[in-house]
Protein backbone atom coordinates (compact mmCIF):
# COMPACT_ATOMS: atom_id res chain seq x y z
CA UNK A 1 0.00 0.00 0.00
CA UNK A 2 1.40 3.40 -0.98
CA UNK A 3 2.22 5.79 1.85
CA UNK A 4 1.32 9.46 1.75
CA UNK A 5 3.25 11.96 3.80
CA UNK A 6 1.27 15.23 4.00
CA UNK A 7 3.06 18.56 4.18
CA UNK A 8 2.07 22.20 4.43
CA UNK A 9 5.00 23.25 2.22
CA UNK A 10 3.46 24.54 -1.02
CA UNK A 11 6.69 24.19 -3.01
CA UNK A 12 7.09 20.54 -2.01
CA UNK A 13 3.47 19.88 -2.94
CA UNK A 14 4.02 21.49 -6.35
CA UNK A 15 7.12 19.34 -6.94
CA UNK A 16 5.11 16.25 -5.99
CA UNK A 17 2.40 17.11 -8.50
CA UNK A 18 -0.24 17.64 -5.81
CA UNK A 19 -1.26 21.17 -6.86
CA UNK A 20 -3.66 21.20 -9.79
CA UNK A 21 -2.50 22.88 -13.03
CA UNK A 22 0.78 23.93 -11.42
CA UNK A 23 4.37 22.79 -11.89
CA UNK A 24 7.88 23.96 -11.07
CA UNK A 25 10.70 24.83 -13.47
CA UNK A 26 14.35 25.61 -12.75
CA UNK A 27 16.53 27.20 -15.40
CA UNK A 28 20.29 27.60 -15.22
CA UNK A 29 23.01 28.67 -17.59
CA UNK A 30 26.70 29.43 -17.89
CA UNK A 31 28.80 31.19 -20.47
CA UNK A 32 32.41 30.16 -21.17
CA UNK A 33 33.55 33.77 -21.43
CA UNK A 34 32.32 37.33 -21.80
CA UNK A 35 34.98 39.80 -22.93
CA UNK A 36 35.49 42.96 -20.93
CA UNK A 37 32.91 45.69 -21.73
CA UNK A 38 30.83 43.22 -23.77
CA UNK A 39 27.23 42.13 -23.11
CA UNK A 40 26.20 38.56 -23.88
CA UNK A 41 23.51 36.03 -23.06
CA UNK A 42 24.42 33.53 -20.35
CA UNK A 43 24.48 30.38 -22.48
CA UNK A 44 26.91 27.92 -24.05
CA UNK A 45 28.54 30.38 -26.47
CA UNK A 46 30.97 33.17 -25.61
CA UNK A 47 30.31 36.85 -26.37
CA UNK A 48 27.00 36.10 -28.09
CA UNK A 49 23.44 37.35 -27.68
CA UNK A 50 20.90 34.58 -28.08
CA UNK A 51 19.59 34.52 -31.71
CA UNK A 52 15.86 34.91 -31.10
CA UNK A 53 15.39 36.09 -34.69
CA UNK A 54 16.14 32.55 -35.92
CA UNK A 55 12.64 31.60 -34.74
CA UNK A 56 10.66 33.86 -37.05
CA UNK A 57 8.56 30.78 -37.81
CA UNK A 58 8.42 27.25 -36.44
CA UNK A 59 11.30 25.35 -38.03
CA UNK A 60 12.83 21.92 -38.44
CA UNK A 61 15.99 21.66 -36.33
CA UNK A 62 19.29 20.19 -37.45
CA UNK A 63 21.56 18.35 -34.99
CA UNK A 64 25.32 18.01 -35.60
CA UNK A 65 28.32 16.86 -33.58
CA UNK A 66 31.91 17.96 -33.91
CA UNK A 67 33.00 14.35 -33.24
CA UNK A 68 32.22 11.15 -35.16
CA UNK A 69 32.33 9.35 -31.79
CA UNK A 70 28.84 10.70 -31.05
CA UNK A 71 27.23 8.85 -33.96
CA UNK A 72 24.63 6.45 -32.55
CA UNK A 73 23.90 8.59 -29.49
CA UNK A 74 20.58 10.33 -28.82
CA UNK A 75 19.86 14.01 -28.21
CA UNK A 76 16.60 15.10 -26.60
CA UNK A 77 15.38 18.61 -27.45
CA UNK A 78 12.93 20.48 -25.21
CA UNK A 79 11.03 23.52 -26.44
CA UNK A 80 7.74 24.74 -27.86
CA UNK A 81 5.78 23.86 -31.01
CA UNK A 82 4.25 26.29 -33.50
CA UNK A 83 1.40 27.01 -31.05
CA UNK A 84 3.79 27.63 -28.15
CA UNK A 85 2.82 24.36 -26.49
CA UNK A 86 5.53 22.25 -24.79
CA UNK A 87 7.22 19.79 -27.13
CA UNK A 88 10.02 17.25 -26.69
CA UNK A 89 11.71 15.21 -29.40
CA UNK A 90 14.64 12.79 -29.35
CA UNK A 91 16.96 12.68 -32.36
CA UNK A 92 19.32 9.74 -32.93
CA UNK A 93 22.59 10.81 -34.53
CA UNK A 94 22.69 8.41 -37.48
CA UNK A 95 25.46 10.53 -39.01
CA UNK A 96 27.82 13.16 -37.63
CA UNK A 97 25.89 15.97 -39.36
CA UNK A 98 22.49 16.74 -40.88
CA UNK A 99 20.27 14.89 -38.39
CA UNK A 100 16.85 16.56 -38.55
CA UNK A 101 13.90 16.70 -36.19
CA UNK A 102 10.54 15.38 -37.38
CA UNK A 103 8.65 18.20 -35.65
CA UNK A 104 9.03 21.94 -36.04
CA UNK A 105 9.97 24.15 -33.08
CA UNK A 106 9.21 27.83 -32.45
CA UNK A 107 11.50 27.87 -29.38
CA UNK A 108 14.20 25.67 -27.80
CA UNK A 109 15.25 26.12 -24.17
CA UNK A 110 16.96 22.84 -23.23
CA UNK A 111 18.69 19.83 -24.83
CA UNK A 112 20.46 16.87 -23.32
CA UNK A 113 22.15 13.60 -24.21
CA UNK A 114 19.69 10.78 -23.62
CA UNK A 115 21.77 7.85 -24.84
CA UNK A 116 24.31 5.79 -22.93
CA UNK A 117 27.32 8.15 -22.74
CA UNK A 118 28.28 11.80 -22.53
CA UNK A 119 28.94 13.67 -25.75
CA UNK A 120 32.51 13.53 -27.00
CA UNK A 121 32.15 16.52 -29.31
CA UNK A 122 30.13 19.71 -29.15
CA UNK A 123 26.51 19.14 -30.16
CA UNK A 124 25.03 21.95 -32.26
CA UNK A 125 21.27 22.32 -32.67
CA UNK A 126 20.50 24.71 -35.48
CA UNK A 127 17.82 26.54 -37.40
CA UNK A 128 19.42 26.69 -40.82
CA UNK A 129 23.04 27.53 -40.03
CA UNK A 130 22.28 29.36 -36.75
CA UNK A 131 22.99 27.70 -33.42
CA UNK A 132 19.93 27.85 -31.15
CA UNK A 133 21.30 25.36 -28.58
CA UNK A 134 24.74 23.91 -27.91
CA UNK A 135 25.84 21.05 -25.68
CA UNK A 136 29.51 21.56 -24.93
CA UNK A 137 31.77 18.51 -25.10
CA UNK A 138 31.37 16.29 -22.05
CA UNK A 139 28.57 18.35 -20.45
CA UNK A 140 25.63 16.18 -21.66
CA UNK A 141 23.21 19.11 -21.35
CA UNK A 142 22.82 22.70 -22.43
CA UNK A 143 23.47 25.56 -20.02
CA UNK A 144 20.96 28.07 -21.38
CA UNK A 145 19.67 30.95 -19.27
CA UNK A 146 16.84 31.55 -21.74
CA UNK A 147 13.22 30.47 -21.57
CA UNK A 148 9.81 31.08 -23.15
CA UNK A 149 6.61 30.73 -21.12
CA UNK A 150 4.27 28.17 -22.77
CA UNK A 151 0.87 29.16 -24.14
CA UNK A 152 -1.89 29.06 -21.55
CA UNK A 153 0.44 29.56 -18.56
CA UNK A 154 1.85 32.31 -16.41
CA UNK A 155 5.33 31.98 -14.90
CA UNK A 156 5.90 33.23 -11.35
CA UNK A 157 9.62 33.75 -10.73
CA UNK A 158 10.42 33.13 -7.08
CA UNK A 159 14.21 33.15 -6.85
CA UNK A 160 17.32 34.14 -8.82
CA UNK A 161 21.05 33.52 -8.40
CA UNK A 162 24.28 34.30 -10.26
CA UNK A 163 28.05 33.90 -9.92
CA UNK A 164 31.28 35.09 -11.53
CA UNK A 165 34.82 33.76 -11.24
CA UNK A 166 37.16 35.17 -8.60
CA UNK A 167 38.52 38.64 -9.33
CA UNK A 168 35.68 39.54 -11.68
CA UNK A 169 32.44 41.48 -11.58
CA UNK A 170 29.42 41.56 -13.86
CA UNK A 171 26.23 43.53 -14.36
CA UNK A 172 23.42 41.04 -14.83
CA UNK A 173 20.06 41.75 -16.43
CA UNK A 174 16.92 39.69 -16.83
CA UNK A 175 15.51 40.88 -20.14
CA UNK A 176 11.89 40.07 -20.97
CA UNK A 177 10.00 40.31 -24.25
CA UNK A 178 6.42 40.29 -23.03
CA UNK A 179 4.12 38.09 -25.09
CA UNK A 180 7.00 37.34 -27.46
CA UNK A 181 6.52 40.58 -29.40
CA UNK A 182 8.19 43.98 -29.46
CA UNK A 183 11.48 44.76 -27.79
CA UNK A 184 13.17 43.11 -24.84
CA UNK A 185 13.14 45.27 -21.75
CA UNK A 186 14.84 44.96 -18.39
CA UNK A 187 12.81 43.12 -15.76
CA UNK A 188 15.44 42.71 -13.03
CA UNK A 189 19.05 43.83 -12.65
CA UNK A 190 21.92 43.11 -10.26
CA UNK A 191 25.62 43.71 -9.76
CA UNK A 192 27.46 40.40 -9.36
CA UNK A 193 30.70 40.07 -7.37
CA UNK A 194 32.75 36.94 -6.56
CA UNK A 195 30.57 36.59 -3.45
CA UNK A 196 27.69 35.63 -5.75
CA UNK A 197 24.11 36.84 -5.83
CA UNK A 198 20.90 35.39 -4.41
CA UNK A 199 17.55 37.12 -4.54
CA UNK A 200 14.25 35.89 -3.17
CA UNK A 201 11.29 37.70 -4.70
CA UNK A 202 9.03 38.78 -1.85
CA UNK A 203 6.23 38.90 -4.39
CA UNK A 204 6.90 36.52 -7.30
CA UNK A 205 7.61 38.23 -10.61
CA UNK A 206 4.75 37.36 -12.97
CA UNK A 207 5.62 36.71 -16.63
CA UNK A 208 2.70 36.06 -19.04
CA UNK A 209 2.38 33.37 -21.68
CA UNK A 210 4.64 33.38 -24.77
CA UNK A 211 7.04 35.84 -23.12
CA UNK A 212 10.76 35.34 -23.79
CA UNK A 213 13.30 35.56 -20.96
CA UNK A 214 16.97 36.24 -21.74
CA UNK A 215 19.57 36.58 -18.96
CA UNK A 216 22.45 38.78 -20.11
CA UNK A 217 25.71 39.71 -18.45
CA UNK A 218 28.11 42.60 -19.03
CA UNK A 219 31.74 42.04 -18.02
CA UNK A 220 32.93 45.14 -16.17
CA UNK A 221 36.53 44.54 -15.12
CA UNK A 222 38.02 41.72 -17.21
CA UNK A 223 37.02 38.66 -19.20
CA UNK A 224 34.69 36.52 -17.12
CA UNK A 225 32.90 33.23 -16.86
CA UNK A 226 29.42 33.82 -15.48
CA UNK A 227 26.47 31.71 -14.39
CA UNK A 228 22.81 32.48 -13.77
CA UNK A 229 19.82 30.51 -12.50
CA UNK A 230 16.24 31.08 -11.51
CA UNK A 231 13.25 29.14 -10.17
CA UNK A 232 9.65 29.63 -11.26
CA UNK A 233 6.19 28.20 -10.86
CA UNK A 234 4.08 27.63 -13.96
CA UNK A 235 0.36 28.09 -13.34
CA UNK A 236 -2.31 27.37 -15.92
CA UNK A 237 -4.39 30.41 -16.83
CA UNK A 238 -6.61 32.16 -15.99
CA UNK A 239 -4.64 33.68 -13.14
CA UNK A 240 -6.45 36.83 -12.18
CA UNK A 241 -7.44 37.41 -15.80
Amino acid sequence: MARYYPTEDTFINIARGLVKDTSGESKFGATPEISVSQTATIWDKSDTLYPWSAFATASILNVDSSSASDVGESVTIVGLDANFNPQTETVVLTTQTNNNTTNTFIRVYRAYMSGTTSNVGAISIQVGSTDVAVILAGESQTLMAVYTVPAGYDALITHGAATVKAGSDMTLGMYIRYGGVGAFRIGHQAEISPNGYNYQFGVPLRIPEKSDIDIRGRANSNNIRGTAAWDMILIKKPLGS
